[in-house]
C-alpha cells in the first residue's frame, strides 16, 4: 500500500502549480481532457503526485487534466483500466512500485508491467525506515538481528497488508539477514502505525516522513533506512547496508506510464515536460519536505527499473513463500 500524506501536503501540491507554472509546448487547440489514472485512493503518494503533475500540465498546456482514482485489489483494478485505455496520449497511469510487485503475487494479474505499458518517467522515490518500538530494548540494527536470531519468531512486525512494499521489504530483510520475524498484516497503514506506536507490535518498515515525527516524540526508534543512500531528511540514520545488511536497497518509487502502443513522440513529449516540472526548485523542495526525492530521467531508466524490480521481487516472493491471500 502506498504511503499516505497529510491534508496540508495535498493543499501544498495543489497550490504550488499556479505559482510555478510557465509556458510549455502546447498540445494545440485540443480541449480533450488528459486523464491521470491513479489505482489508489485519494491522499496516497501516487494520488498526490498525480495532482501535482495535473496542475502543472493544465497550466502549461491550457488543457483540462483530470485525476481519476480507481482503488482496489492492491492497485490492480485501476491499473487494468489504465492498460485498456486507448494509446492516444490522453490517458496515463501514475503508480508506485506495488505495480511491479503484484506481478509475482497474483497468478492472474490483469496486466503485464512490462508489456502492457510504455514507461514515461520515474517521478520520485521515498525512503523506507526500519523502525522498532522502544519496549523492544534494541538501539541498533545489529542488536535487532542478534535478538531475532536468539529468539526466532518471537519478534513480530506489522505491515499495511500482504504484498505491500513494507511487507516485501521486511521479507527481503529477513532473507538477507537470515532472521525470523512473525508477520502481522493489517488492512491499511493507519491501524498498523497506531499499534506500532502503542507497542502492540514491535517492528515495521515505515516511509521516512511517517517515521520521523513518531521518533521525535519517542514513540518509535529508527534503526536504519532501506535505500542505497542515507535519507536527506535523516542524515544521521545509517542505511541497512551500512548497518550490516550488505547490498540492501529498497525504497518506494513512483512513476508515470502510458498504455502500450502510445507513439514514441508522445512519450518523449511527456517525458520532457515531467523532467522540466521536477527540475523546478519549488517542486523539489516541496517533495523533500515530505520525504520524497524528485527523480526524472529518460523512459529507458524507468523501464530498466521495472525489469530489475520484477526479477528481484519474484525471487523474494518465491523464497519467502508469500501469497496475496
Amino acid at each position: 500500500m502506498p504511503a499516505r500524506y497529510s491534508r496540508r501536503m495535498v493543499l501544498g501540491f495543489m497550490a504550488l502549480a499556479p505559482l510555478s507554472a510557465r509556458a510549455g509546448f502546447a498540445q494545440g487547440s485540443s480541449q480533450q481532457p488528459i486523464r491521470l489514472n491513479v489505482p489508489f485512493s485519494p491522499g496516497t503518494g501516487p494520488d498526490l503526485l498525480a495532482r501535482l503533475l495535473s496542475e502543472e500540465l493544465r497550466q502549461r498546456w491550457s488543457q483540462p487534466v483530470i485525476v481519476e482514482n480507481k482503488a482496489g485489489a492492491s492497485g490492480n483494478i485501476g491499473t487494468e483500466a489504465a492498460a485498456r485505455a486507448a494509446p492516444d496520449g490522453l490517458s496515463l497511469l501514475v503508480t508506485v512500485n506495488t505495480f511491479v510487485m503484484n506481478a509475482s503475487l497474483y497468478r492472474r494479474l490483469p496486466y503485464d508491467p512490462e508489456k502492457s505499458f510504455e514507461p514515461i518517467a520515474e517521478i520520485a522515490t521515498g525512503a523506507l525506515a526500519l523502525v522498532v518500538h522502544p519496549s523492544l530494548n534494541v538501539t541498533t540494527l545489529q542488536e535487532l538481528m542478534e535478538r531475532a536470531r536468539n529468539k526466532p519468531g518471537e519478534i513480530n512486525y506489522a505491515s499495511p497488508g500482504r504484498g505491500t512494499p513494507q511487507h516485501l521489504a521486511m521479507e527481503l530483510f529477513k532473507l538477507t539477514a537470515q532472521v525470523k520475524l512473525t508477520h502481522i498484516p493489517y488492512p491499511g497503514s493507519a491501524g498498523a502505525v497506531k499499534d506500532l506506536a502503542g507497542g502492540h507490535v514491535s517492528a515495521m518498515f515505515l516511509p521516512i516522513h511517517t517515521a520521523l515525527p513518531l521518533a521525535e516524540v519517542g514513540q518509535i526508534r529508527i534503526l536504519a533506512v532501506g535505500s542505497k543512500s542515507r535519507a536527506p531528511q535523516a542524515p544521521n540514520v545509517p542505511t541497512l547496508a551500512e548497518a550490516g545488511v550488505a547490498d540492501f536497497d529498497v525504497d518506494l518509487w513512483y512513476g508515470v506510464l502510458a498504455p502500450a502502443g502510445t507513439p514514441k513522440a508522445t512519450i518523449d513529449r511527456y517525458n520532457a515536460e515531467f523532467n522540466a516540472i521536477l527540475n523546478q526548485p519549488s517542486v523539489r523542495a516541496l517533495l523533500d519536505k515530505q520525504g520524497l526525492i524528485a527523480r526524472g530521467g529518460p523512459p529507458e531508466q524507468l523501464a530498466a527499473l521495472i525489469a530489475k524490480d520484477r526479477q528481484r521481487w519474484a525471487k523474494v516472493v518465491k523464497d519467502a513463500e508469500i501469497t496475496s491471500e
